[in-house]
C-alpha cells in the first residue's frame, strides 16, 4: 500500500514540474525547464524507493551487465552481412521485377493490346 501512495506521489510530483512550466510563462527558458526537471528528478528519486522501482533498478543493471557479454561482430563480419543482404535485395527486386512485366505482358496480350 505504501508503495502506491509513493507512485502517487511520483506522478504528483510529475504533475507539479509540468505546472511550474506553464505558472512560469513569463520566465526564462532556463527557469522552465528547471521546475520540469525538478519534478521529474524529484518523482524518480521516490519512485525509486519503492518496490517496482527498485525492480527495475536490477533489471537496468542486469540489462547493462548482458549487453557487456555479448559477442559483438566484428567489422569485417559485419560488412560481409551488409554485402549479403544488399545483393540478396538487389536479386529479389530484380526477380519480382522480371515477374511483374512477365505478367504485365501476358495481361496485355490476353486483352489483346499489343505493344
Amino acid at each position: 500500500m505504501t508503495d502506491k501512495i509513493k507512485l502517487g506521489v511520483a506522478f504528483l510530483l510529475v504533475i507539479a514540474g509540468i505546472a511550474g512550466f506553464y505558472a512560469l510563462h513569463e520566465s526564462a527558458a532556463i527557469v522552465k525547464l528547471a521546475s520540469v526537471l525538478s519534478g521529474m528528478l524529484l518523482a524518480v528519486a521516490v519512485g525509486w524507493t519503492t518496490e517496482p522501482g527498485k525492480r527495475l533498478f536490477m533489471f537496468g543493471k542486469e540489462s547493462v551487465a548482458e549487453a557487456k557479454r555479448v559477442v559483438w561482430p566484428t567489422r569485417k563480419e559485419t560488412m560481409q552481412t551488409t554485402a549479403i543482404v544488399i545483393m540478396f535485395a538487389v536479386i529479389m527486386a530484380l526477380f519480382l521485377w522480371m515477374v511483374d512485366a512477365s505478367l504485365m505482358l501476358l495481361v496485355n496480350k490476353l486483352m489483346g493490346r499489343s505493344e
